[in-house]
C-alpha cells in the first residue's frame, strides 16, 4: 500500500460518524446491513448517511450491493487489512511488542479477535 493511499483511507476513519458506520460494518461481518438499519442503529438522518457511505465506498473501505429495492453495504476485509499492515510494517524494528496484533496476525485470526476471542 502506497502512503497516500493509506493517508487516504485513514483520513476517511477521520470523521467519527465513518468510522462509527465502518466498526459497525466490521461487527456486521461479511453479509453486511442494509443502509437504513444503519442509519437507524446510529441516528444518523438519509441525507447524512449517504454522503458517508459514498465516501467510504469511494475510498474502498467499504461496499454496496443492490437487495431489490436496498443497498446492503458491507466492510472490505482486504482494504482494512492492508491498512493494518502498512500501518505496522517493521514496527518496533521487528520486534513483537504489538500482543493484540500479533494474536490476530492473519485475516481470520482477526475477525475471530473482533469478537474477544483470540
Amino acid at each position: 500500500m502506497e502512503t497516500l493511499n493509506a493517508a487516504e483511507l485513514l483520513a476517511a476513519l477521520g470523521h467519527e460518524s465513518r468510522l462509527s458506520v465502518f466498526r459497525l460494518l466490521v461487527e456486521a461481518g461479511p453479509e453486511g446491513i442494509v443502509a437504513s438499519a444503519i442509519g437507524e442503529k446510529l441516528g444518523l438522518p438519509p441525507a447524512t448517511l449517504s454522503f458517508h457511505l459514498a465516501h467510504l465506498s469511494r475510498v474502498g473501505l467499504i461496499r454496496g450491493r443492490k437487495e431489490s429495492r436496498f443497498i446492503r453495504y458491507c466492510a472490505e476485509y482486504a482494504t482494512m487489512d492492508e491498512l493494518i499492515a502498512f500501518l505496522t510494517r517493521n514496527c518496533c524494528q521487528g520486534e513483537a511488542c504489538l500482543p493484540k496484533t500479533a494474536t490476530c496476525d492473519t485475516i481470520a485470526k482477526r475477525r475471530k479477535c473482533g469478537d474477544g476471542n483470540p
